[in-house]
């Protein structure tokens, strides 16, 4: 029997191709579940759902409204949701002398005030269950315990909704309600391709990797896929999926340059 058989499946940050969250909506729906993907690219999306069999929904996270309407289509097409992860994030890479209003409040709005959305909105449809209960998945970041430079805004927000997920899993426990974090670190991804194209910085950050590899989204699509699972007894838990970077940390500014400077030269 497959691991998510049975299971319903909604995955929120899936309309970039490729991306983390569509590894995560692929490995869920090769494990039986039915997924039901989001994002705000429509397109996308569709081919997405075409391909898995499934279903897709348009939200933008930063609307409280269309984080209700996602959460009521959920309940409307898969009659139930056990799972429910958020993979919606942006990487803002700034000084934080230079962070405009805008971008701090961009930035807030997604990676704060909608995690609160989503998490409140599904532990609502998780609570109407015939059986009340669900997992719910939240994708962080290791920046919050391995600093990096000129990543603040990110860092702090990351961090912000780490607290949240801790907070849903202590008060909705006692209705069967699992919540949880999961941190990769810097990782290949749509988002990211131009950071893997400078020579040099890939070999620094994975110098900092106890395992010796970068992390790869499958690597947390596998991560999420046990917390999805009946097999996770745990909530309330930041799972690091980085192959232990957070025993040595990132890498800094100095090492950075030092690096691309020296791979630029040889």
């Amino acid at each position: 029997m497959k691991r998510l058989e049975g299971k319903k499946a909604v995955i929120l940050g899936a309309a970039t191709g490729d991306n983390m969250a569509q590894r995560i909506a692929r490995r869920f729906a090769d494990e039986g579940a039915a997924v039901l993907v989001s994002g705000r690219n429509e397109a996308v999306l569709k081919a997405l759902s075409s391909e898995l069999g499934g279903s897709y929904a348009l939200c933008d996270i930063t609307d409280h409204e269309q984080v209700s309407q996602l959460a009521a289509q959920a309940r409307q097409e898969l009659g139930t949701v056990d799972v429910a992860v958020n993979a919606a994030g942006w990487g803002l890479l700034k000084p934080t002398l230079e962070l405009t209003d805008e971008e701090l409040e961009g930035i807030v709005n997604l990676q704060f005030k909608g995690v609160h959305y989503f998490l409140a909105e599904f532990v609502r449809t998780m609570m109407a269950n015939p059986s009340p209960g669900g997992s719910l998945i939240n994708i962080s970041s290791a920046t919050t315990k391995a600093l990096v430079n000129n990543h603040a805004a990110y860092i702090g927000t990351k961090a912000g909704g780490e607290a949240l997920v801790r907070c849903v899993a202590n008060d909705y426990g006692q209705y069967g309600i699992r919540a949880n974090s999961i941190s990769p670190a810097f990782t290949k991804t749509p988002m990211t391709k131009g950071s893997f194209a400078l020579p040099g910085l890939v070999d620094v950050f994975q110098s900092r990797v106890p395992l010796g590899r970068l992390n790869t989204s499958d690597d947390v699509a596998a991560a999420a896929l046990w917390l999805a699972s009946d097999e996770a007894f745990v909530t309330g838990e930041n799972m690091q999926v980085n192959g232990g970077l957070t025993l040595r940390g990132n890498p800094q500014a100095t090492d950075i340059e030092s690096a691309i400077m020296a791979a630029g030269s040889a």
